[in-house]
């Protein structure tokens, strides 16, 4: 879209304070999240979604002026920064915001419908820096989505529970990256056929002060929105790799460590450098490491994640596209793709039993990844029956509850001794 991001925006902001400081006046923060982004990217794929956020950002600059800055901050998430004489001329510019996206657009011959929920905080007034502006317009913007979705809502205090909730996690989770508060937790993978271990997923952790052992799902989304997720992810690539440095000398020199990728990580331009030092600093050899992404990030922009994961699979590192079947990819860029392994998402495996559509499913992404020369890896295994009908179709690698769950290295490896010793 070639507009700023969140970086040039938080130094456009705090420029705004400064000017309403001196001069008085006041400004605007519009938080702005498409309604129905998401389907139209699902139905046409990524590229006519990337088409239709262009002509979003033209739409909305139409009526800017050049005091007022308008960013991306996210997939479907604009932030629109406008000077205002008075905090009563707000209402007006979010409606014609909403007006303007709500008319259709037509991109590559298809006529497409989306419209905008839009959240505003003002300054003076609804924050103190530039991060708790933005909390609060997003707090608004979640509340006109709730209100019925192509309307705006201010923010008002009432809505402050919540951006306070958010804005102190974000707080912690930097203290978090400060001070270490991280931890890794690894779940075994194990061949299907002899049932030997062959390796282990590293999974995230957060051993907060006050709240104990957090999970990522109560974290990950405000790490991946503040830009937190790139020194958290370059901590959890280097970790995983001194663990895995361990076990090599141990005498597992046969395993990979899988370490998850997030969109943002995927984009980050130091990922290829992050993964080379990781790589010499604990002189692991390169296909030790699996590094798993999902369809989704893989296809968002399918030319330039084809350069990163070129250059990752060159290096000799093992390239995995996890939850497999819940994207879109099209099957030439799948074919194209530089990937080693394919891992079929818990949530085709989960109901295997019961649903013949996903044993189906779960067949058929087998026999692509065996006409494709790639492992396959089942995730979700929680029953004897899972375990034997995915052993049976071909699966080579099986993780799960059923198998193993995730563990700190030292339960983990006392996990793995015991299964040696009972084989």
């Amino acid at each position: 879209t070639g507009l700023p991001n969140r970086t040039l925006l938080a130094d456009r902001i705090s420029q705004a304070m400064a000017k309403v400081a001196e001069q008085g006046g006041c400004f605007s923060l519009m938080f702005i999240d498409l309604d129905g982004f998401k389907p139209v990217n699902d139905a046409f794929g990524h590229h006519l979604g990337d088409r239709l956020l262009r002509e979003v950002a033209l739409r909305l600059r139409e009526q800017l002026r050049s005091q007022d800055t308008l960013a991306r901050i996210g997939g479907d998430e604009f932030v629109l920064l406008v000077r205002l004489s008075e905090p009563d001329d707000a209402p007006q510019v979010a409606a014609r915001q909403v007006s303007l996206l709500s008319k259709g657009f037509r991109v590559d011959e298809h006529d497409l419908q989306i419209s905008a929920s839009v959240g505003i905080a003002l300054y003076p007034g609804n924050g103190q820096t530039a991060e708790e502006l933005l909390m609060n317009a997003d707090a608004a913007m979640y509340h006109a989505k709730g209100a019925g979705k192509n309307g705006y809502s201010f923010f008002d205090v009432s809505m402050n529970t919540n951006a306070r909730k958010q804005l102190q996690l974000l707080q912690d989770l930097r203290q978090a990256v400060e001070q270490n508060q991280f931890r890794l937790h690894y779940q075994p993978k194990f061949d299907a056929t002899s049932g030997q271990p062959v390796g282990a997923e590293a999974l995230l952790r957060w051993e907060h002060p006050q709240q104990g052992l957090l999970l990522p799902e109560h974290f990950i989304e405000l790490a991946e929105k503040t830009g937190l997720i790139i020194p958290i992810g370059e901590w959890v690539l280097n970790e995983a790799c001194r663990q895995m440095r361990m076990w090599f000398d141990q005498g597992y020199s046969h395993w990979r460590i899988a370490v998850n990728l997030s969109a943002l990580q995927f984009c980050y331009s130091g990922l290829v450098d992050s993964v080379v030092a990781s790589l010499e600093q604990h002189g692991l050899p390169a296909n030790s490491l699996t590094l798993e992404i999902t369809e989704t990030t893989a296809m968002s922009d399918a030319d330039a994640s084809m350069t990163v994961l070129q250059k990752l699979s060159q290096m000799g590192v093992d390239l995995s596209i996890d939850d497999f079947g819940t994207g879109y990819s099209s099957l030439m860029y799948l074919k194209r793709l530089p990937a080693n392994e394919l891992k079929i998402d818990r949530g085709f495996v989960r109901d295997l039993e019961h649903d013949s559509d996903d044993a189906a499913i779960v067949s058929a992404i087998v026999a692509l990844g065996q006409a494709l020369g790639l492992r396959i890896v089942a995730e979700g295994v929680e029953t004897d029956t899972q375990q034997s009908f995915l052993t049976t179709l071909g699966c080579d690698a099986l993780q799960g509850f059923l198998l193993g769950q995730p563990l700190p290295a030292e339960q983990f490896m006392l996990d793995i001794h015991r299964a040696e010793l009972s084989r």
